[in-house]
């Protein structure tokens, strides 16, 4: 019972995302590459569930037994790294379980608890969206295994500041001169001055969880770090309920 849908479906998102970053072999070969770890598994996959995100196919699967899973198959970059390690570290308290994980060349894979009914918190009454991420968060921090393999929180924060110094002088002018400098400055500082070490999901916000049967709120796309937990307060200032944009992020995967 191993198989993909006859008729491919790949998502709007995920194809003009693919175009604009010069991914067009990869989104080629992502027929292929389904198919591929369904046989491996022994899944059969359905259509992608839509609008879906603008890195990753992710459609529902079951098994040969009618269990139910989500198959998510993301090209390679930065924000998916360790995404099956920490997944594997929090073992389902407060995000969806791990079940198999597969680090290809060209794509993270892994196949995920399916939540049900799968609602995203950004769905539910505004004045409810900080309850459905409250119910996880703290539950989400918590000592990184010994060993492990995640970045540090500065990491991150120095990425965004690459990334805000890179832009034209134009498209810098949205915040005034010094404000900007001392925010580069506190980013650049806060996280390397911080109290306690924990592993984090760093891009929590409304659109990154979903109602479940096994707990009333999951988070997925987890993006972890480890650095201070004090840092995780930010979504929940900024961030509009309905954005799509979220710490210089595009909107995650909706894994129903």
């Amino acid at each position: 019972m191993a198989g993909v849908a006859e008729r491919f479906v790949i998502p709007d998102d995920l194809a003009q995302a693919a175009a604009k970053e010069g991914r067009g072999d990869w989104l080629a070969g992502l027929p292929a590459l389904v198919a591929q770890i369904a046989a491996d598994w022994q899944v059969e996959t359905g259509d992608p569930f839509l609008p879906g995100g603008a890195t990753a196919w992710v459609a529902p699967a079951r098994d040969h037994g009618g269990k139910d899973f989500v198959l998510k198959v993301c090209w390679r970059h930065p924000e998916a790294v360790h995404e099956a390690d920490g997944l594997r570290a929090w073992a389902g308290a407060g995000a969806v379980r791990l079940y198999q994980a597969n680090e290809r060349a060209a794509a993270t894979v892994p196949l995920l608890e399916r939540c049900r009914p799968g609602t995203q918190g950004r769905a539910s009454p505004p004045d409810e969206h900080d309850l459905a991420i409250a119910g996880p968060l703290r539950r989400l921090w918590r000592e990184p295994p010994p060993g492990h393999c995640f970045r540090p929180l500065s990491d991150m924060c120095d990425y965004w500041v690459s990334r805000y110094e890179q832009r034209s002088t134009a498209e810098q002018g949205c915040l005034d001169a010094p404000l900007a400098r001392e925010g580069i400055r506190l980013l650049r500082e806060l996280p390397r001055s911080g109290g306690d070490a924990l592993l984090l999901h760093t891009d929590l916000q409304a659109g990154n969880v979903l109602a479940a049967e096994r707990e009333p709120w999951l988070a997925i796309d987890p993006k972890p770090y480890v650095g201070d937990p004090a840092d995780r307060g930010m979504p929940f200032v900024y961030v509009q309920p309905d954005a799509d944009v979220v710490g210089g992020a595009q909107r995650g995967s909706d894994l129903r």
